[in-house]
């Protein structure tokens, strides 16, 4: 896959491949630019309504993480020094917890907090359901 992907943080050790979350070429792109302008960065979603239920990107540490989110991933992005942490409400993550997700970037200009909003683009969630061996490995 292109992109970063996911050391697992949820459910445990993942085998080796096996992870939830991904990032898109674009995602990555968008990454090493909001890194250079931004300093260490982390993702949350939130899963609210609307703009609520994309992933938004603020500076490490910005956005207060507490017991009712959990921590996805610590995303390994080409160029960027550090791991970037993504986060999930744990309502979301209940529902989600058999999906594989990738981030990716889109253009428009989602409405919020998020660092690439003044780039004229937004990053968003595509889905699509584990395979049985990625859930065994994940959940396992």
């Amino acid at each position: 896959m292109s992109g970063g992907e996911g050391q697992e943080a949820a459910g445990g050790a993942a085998p080796e491949g096996a992870s939830r979350i991904a990032l898109s070429a674009a995602a990555t792109e968008l990454l090493r630019l909001l890194r250079d302008q931004h300093g260490p960065l982390m993702f949350h979603q939130s899963g609210g309504c609307c703009d609520g239920s994309a992933p938004m990107c603020y500076q490490a540490g910005e956005f207060r993480t507490g017991s009712s989110d959990v921590l996805l991933a610590r995303l390994t992005v080409e160029g960027v020094p550090e791991p970037v942490g993504f986060w999930m409400s744990a309502d979301q993550f209940a529902r989600w917890r058999h999906t594989h997700l990738t981030v990716d970037v889109v253009p428009g200009r989602g409405s919020g907090f998020s660092l690439e909003a003044p780039e004229g683009v937004r990053f968003l969630i595509r889905s699509r359901l584990l395979t049985e061996e990625e859930r065994a490995g994940l959940d396992g």
